[in-house]
């Protein structure tokens, strides 16, 4: 693999200066009949629990504790109504990157593992890919779990905030750049372009999907997962004015106000045939919004759920809402009050809806 760009691209250096615990999510056992009952079940109805079920024995726990942040000098990171963004390419990411939506992150990293029966990725990329890049890395928590997997593979996690890990496999780095703009390898490169959880950051999602295009080796995948964040119900438990679906859908409005169109991104991505790719596959998971679903899994994921959605609630609303719709840091508090009240009640059963869509670059394909 090339090195990275000289000037204007730091190799990322992170505050997750502590060792990774021996198992991460990717290496903890899936029983495969539960990973079978779970899969049908968030593909198909999800079945609640017959009384509304109390979180006893359910509660969190904390995701980690984290070393000592690397120098301010390094980070050069800014601070808004009193959380902290990144400060490379100022203002592209609406959402902060300090340490609780760190852990936050991670959180929503083990969740995706537990709903996918602990697979990182759907795509065939086979047991001996060479080269992966993962756009929006975040902590690179997804890397590191792949740097395990496939040791043969150099992986190169993308991002704009120096977040990551620090103690990761050898095959593993990262570099904080902008996915948008001009990629570091040439074309024809990847064995898998991976990206989830990125709509909300990408502007130009058919740009990006050229891009990815290009720099697909012929026989190589790209992937992407992404919520539908907008809360659905299979029953009539969740009511036309249910305070979540009210937040998500005044966030999504303040993001397009910033140029950023979750709904247009995510249709971008289910749409991989129309920019060249074939074999493409779109799958459609539930993931569940609280403890009620009677499956004891699907009630973790649930709980994985609605604590990331409760303790990122600010986080999801400030840059959207401040900066996108020019609302008081006060009339987001005031607003978020009817959403935590609507998370506690466990008589709602609703979930998001969870995108996984993949496809492959011909084989004779080259290039552009």
């Amino acid at each position: 693999m090339t090195s990275p760009k000289c000037d204007e691209k730091a190799k990322a250096t992170s505050p997750k200066n502590d060792p990774p615990s021996s198992t991460s999510p990717a290496d903890a056992p899936y029983d495969a009949a539960e990973a079978q009952i779970v899969a049908h079940q968030a593909a198909t109805t999800i079945e609640a629990e017959s009384e509304i079920f109390t979180d006893d024995g359910y509660g969190g726990e904390s995701s980690g504790d984290y070393g000592a942040s690397i120098s301010s000098s390094i980070r050069n990171h800014r601070f808004e109504n009193g959380r902290r963004y990144h400060k490379f390419r100022e203002g592209r990411y609406a959402f902060p990157n300090d340490e609780s939506e760190q852990d936050r992150e991670d959180m929503k990293h083990a969740m995706i593992l537990n709903l996918c029966g602990g697979k990182l990725h759907f795509a065939p990329i086979g047991n001996n890919p060479q080269n992966i890049i993962d756009l929006g890395t975040g902590t690179g928590i997804w890397c590191v779990d792949m740097g395990d997997e496939y040791p043969s593979a150099n992986i190169l996690g993308i991002d704009l905030s120096p977040i990551q890990h620090v103690w990761v496999p050898p095959n593993v780095r990262f570099m904080v750049d902008d996915i948008e703009e001009t990629w570091l390898e040439g074309a024809d490169f990847y064995d898998l372009v991976h990206g989830r959880h990125i709509t909300p950051a990408i502007k130009d999602f058919p740009a990006l999907l050229r891009r990815a295009y290009k720099h697909t080796k012929p026989g190589g995948w790209v992937e992407f997962q992404e919520m539908h964040h907008l809360p659905h119900c299979d029953d009539d438990t969740m009511s036309t004015d249910y305070p979540l679906t009210k937040f998500f859908r005044v966030v999504a409005e303040g993001l397009r106000n910033m140029g950023v169109s979750l709904d247009a991104s995510r249709h971008e991505a289910a749409s991989l045939e129309a920019y060249g790719f074939v074999n493409v596959q779109h799958e459609v998971l539930k993931i569940p919004i609280g403890t009620w679903p009677k499956h004891k899994t699907l009630k973790m994921i649930g709980l994985y759920a609605r604590t990331g959605i409760f303790s990122g609630l600010q986080a999801m609303a400030l840059g959207p809402l401040c900066r996108g719709m020019g609302w008081s840091k006060t009339q987001v508090e005031v607003m978020l009050v009817d959403v935590r009240r609507a998370l506690e009640d466990s008589s709602v059963h609703c979930y998001l809806p969870f995108h996984i869509m993949y496809g492959m670059k011909p084989l004779d394909a080259k290039g552009d």
